[in-house]
């Protein structure tokens, strides 16, 4: 069963450490810290993804910034409670990693497999150029019970096809993960920074009915 649901949510990353270790939590004595690399997209702009990883993988305590890493693992959230609200977190929980002497060309520096449930009504639109683009929400199964939720984002034909799945519609889909920067207004005087995650969508495929 835990192969499973690790088959349903499958990550790989290559990129360039860019930060220290920061102490998210522990679990049963075994620390988890986050670290964020910075992952190249074909349109030469960086996306800065951060890592969830076990101290027991990785010294955490020394410095890598600079150094390349290839991690596999799934992308998972949780709900962080501030602002008298929750807000959803999302890293990539690393369950294997090697650090790299130099990139392979035929490596995949980003890519992200997911098969879940829709669990939103997707939003479809249109921009001021007439691209077509779908946000949905996937609920991605855990195990025991828990579940993932990870905001998606489809374009073109894709975006059209999404448009009309209805809630608890399961799909499978391949893409990459992608930081976007955004502004918060927290007061009339004060914006914050902040970075949202999402999976771009290159495939996506709709299941009628679950196999057994």
């Amino acid at each position: 069963m835990a192969d499973k649901i690790f088959e349903n949510n499958q990550v790989s990353i290559v990129g360039e450490i860019v930060s220290d270790f920061r102490f998210s939590h522990e679990v049963y004595g075994e620390g988890f810290y986050v670290v964020d690399v910075a992952v190249n997209r074909l349109s030469n702009f960086m996306d800065y993804i951060p890592l969830m990883i076990s101290e027991r993988l990785i010294d955490v305590n020394e410095d890598y910034i600079g150094q390349t890493i290839y991690v596999m693992g799934q992308f998972r959230s949780f709900n962080r409670h501030e602002e008298k609200k929750n807000r959803l977190v999302l890293s990539v929980f690393v369950r294997e990693l090697e650090l790299l002497d130099e990139i392979d060309e035929d490596m995949k520096t980003n890519q992200i497999f997911l098969d879940g449930y829709i669990c939103k009504d997707p939003i479809y639109r249109k921009t001021p150029l007439g691209r077509e683009i779908c946000d949905i929400l996937l609920a991605v199964n855990r195990s025991y019970g828990k579940s993932d939720y990870i905001p998606c984002i489809c374009w073109g034909r894709n975006a059209r096809f999404a448009g009309n799945l209805e809630i608890g519609s399961r799909i499978q889909l391949i893409g990459r993960i992608q930081s976007r920067e955004y502004q918060k207004r927290v007061s009339e005087n004060e914006l914050i920074r902040r970075v949202a995650y999402e999976v771009s969508v290159n495939k996506l495929e709709f299941h009628e009915k679950d196999e057994e």
